[in-house]
């Protein structure tokens, strides 16, 4: 099992930084674009407010949500809407999620992850594979969350794992439970599946 660099108590500031550092670097490694992943939800925003604040070059970055809720974007539960809202007006590029749609290799894999141990919407009930022959899955959770009733899309683990590092952030002690039981292999939920077979760095905010 992969070792996991938990960070305490770390703002929104804070892991801004730790996430411009790395989008330089790569940014600096290559002449073309960089892509990473992000969530939704609300817990991002706060972060991407201050990561805007980074001197970035922000044309050449490329960002797909995790996972969206199946409506339109200009719907209030629509992650990729509220992402497209707050970088687009930076230059980024926003790419929406398409079942045919190639998922490229990203440089860093933002995660969250439910109390029930889901990550992008990969639920428990979608019994997802670390060995998806697909990178991008159309999906209904069960039960339906009340605050989000909707079908989904989501990136699979494969398209997950094919990332440089993973980086989560979590809140609660439910959740650090969560994750600290995964990595001793005392279930078998999403986010145990994703970390067992994670060989890159992965480092988690909570």
């Amino acid at each position: 099992m992969v070792d996991v660099n938990f960070i305490e108590n770390a703002g929104a500031a804070s892991i801004a930084d730790w996430l411009a550092q790395r989008l330089r670097r790569q940014l600096a490694f290559t002449s073309g674009p960089v892509t990473f992943t992000m969530p939704g939800g609300s817990t991002p925003f706060p972060i991407l407010a201050e990561l805007a604040k980074c001197e970035l070059d922000w044309a050449r970055l490329v960002v797909w949500p995790g996972d969206d809720r199946i409506v339109p974007e200009d719907h209030p539960a629509s992650n990729t809407g509220k992402i497209r809202a707050e970088l687009e007006p930076l230059g980024v590029q926003i790419a929406a999620l398409a079942e045919d749609k190639p998922v490229p290799q990203f440089t860093i894999a933002w995660l969250g992850m439910g109390a029930d141990g889901h990550i992008a919407s990969l639920f428990p009930n979608t019994d997802p594979k670390v060995d998806d022959p697909q990178s991008i899955r159309r999906l209904t959770p069960d039960p339906l969350p009340p605050e989000a009733p909707f079908d989904r899309i989501t990136l699979t683990m494969p398209a997950l794992l094919n990332s440089d590092e993973l980086m989560f952030v979590i809140s609660g002690a439910d959740k650090r439970a969560v994750m600290q039981s995964a990595l001793t292999g005392e279930h078998d939920l999403p986010i145990a599946r994703l970390l067992g077979r994670a060989t890159q760095p992965v480092t988690c905010f909570c």
